[in-house]
């Protein structure tokens, strides 16, 4: 069982890659264009399932490219695309330092500005803005995490004010927390067939921009904690638990 685990920077891939208690090899370089792509894989020692993972690059069209780019470089490879890292969290729903596990991803930014407020591209008609991932597996992942069950959104602009926090929150009641790569990588997950998670830690509390408030050494310590717990759910979840459910 081989698990793609997106990241959109290297100190989230080692916090993942950690969760195996051994140091990681480079498994394949490639390079399709510039950079390249570089995969990192562990096998975990509660396996079998070996968790690659990639550090795309921040914001939700580079970690789209990266993940379609790692599907179409190894097809057949993997039965499960994760999205995974550190996140601002709604203080309502989540506290610093805990996890989330996405009942769906939204892309909470992508639309228009209109006179009556905001229209996202799926009322404009330009497509959606929602995925969902497997339920049964999410409820078991996050169950077995400790982590929240609940929405996640996906911005290309961290909300750094009060007014922009009410607004998110207003608009996406019980969203938990709010990162850049999710519906990016589900997008190149649901493009390739296959299902997806999202899992996060939250360093911060989403609203007024203060970065001393910040924990992000505490969360990325978190997200290696719920990788540990959940690599093994990953693994019999994708056996266990129906991967393309309908949803509403």
């Amino acid at each position: 069982m081989r698990v793609l685990v997106v990241t959109a920077v290297d100190a989230e891939r080692d916090a993942v890659l950690a969760a195996a208690g051994a140091d990681a090899a480079v498994r394949r370089q490639a390079s399709p264009g510039a950079g390249g792509l570089d995969i990192r894989d562990v096998a975990v020692p509660t396996g079998p399932v070996t968790l690659d993972v990639l550090a795309s690059g921040a914001g939700p069209a580079a970690a789209a490219a990266a993940t379609a780019t790692a599907l179409a470089l190894a097809p057949g490879d993997y039965g499960l695309v994760v999205s995974a890292g550190i996140a601002g969290g709604f203080a309502d729903v989540v506290p610093v330092g805990g996890s989330v596990v996405a009942s769906r991803v939204v892309a909470a930014d992508l639309g228009s500005e209109t006179d009556e407020g905001f229209a996202d591209a799926a009322a404009l008609g330009y497509g959606t803005v929602v995925h969902h991932p497997p339920a049964a597996l999410a409820r078991v992942v996050a169950e077995t995490a400790g982590a929240v069950l609940a929405p996640v959104l996906t911005v290309s602009t961290v909300t750094g004010t009060a007014a922009r926090a009410a607004e998110l929150a207003a608009r996406h009641p019980g969203a938990a927390a709010e990162a850049m790569e999710g519906f990016g990588v589900a997008s190149a997950a649901v493009l390739h067939g296959l299902p997806f998670l999202e899992i996060r830690a939250v360093s911060n509390a989403v609203g007024p921009r203060d970065r001393a408030a910040w924990r992000v050494a505490e969360a990325l310590a978190a997200l290696t904690r719920t990788f540990t717990a959940v690599a093994p759910v990953l693994r019999d979840g994708v056996d266990d638990h129906p991967l393309h459910e309908e949803q509403p």
